[in-house]
């Protein structure tokens, strides 16, 4: 059975990005989001394995969003992405409950190291 992600990022083209990737490596992406309140809906109605989300984003950012979802699910899991590796948001993000962080441009065997170590 492959696992269920939810991508979640404004830009149309990081989406496909992670999208082609976890497609190459047998994961099912079952929808995308392109903002945190998406995201928390998307959430909802899928109840995907694993998100992938990210920091800055129109309407609810990633942080309000990982939040939001924690509530609904404690158990969620999360991995934020960001181009900023700035320490402040990495430790926010770590402290509302993400399971870790991918800096972007994606590497893809950095992703995919992320994924398999947050769903084993």
């Amino acid at each position: 059975m492959s696992n269920k992600v939810l991508i979640v990022d404004d830009a149309a083209f990081m989406r496909m990005m992670i999208k082609e990737i976890l497609s190459k490596n047998g994961y099912s992406v079952v929808g995308e989001a392109s903002d945190g309140a998406q995201a928390v809906e998307k959430y909802k109605e899928l109840g995907p394995d694993l998100v992938t989300m990210d920091i800055t984003m129109p309407e609810m950012d990633g942080i309000s969003a990982l939040k939001e979802i924690k509530k609904l699910d404690p158990n969620a899991r999360v991995i934020m992405c960001s181009a900023m590796g700035q320490q402040a948001m990495v430790i926010d993000a770590i402290q509302a409950g993400a399971k870790d962080f991918i800096v972007k441009p994606f590497q893809a065997d950095r992703v995919l190291e992320a994924i398999k170590k947050t769903l084993s």
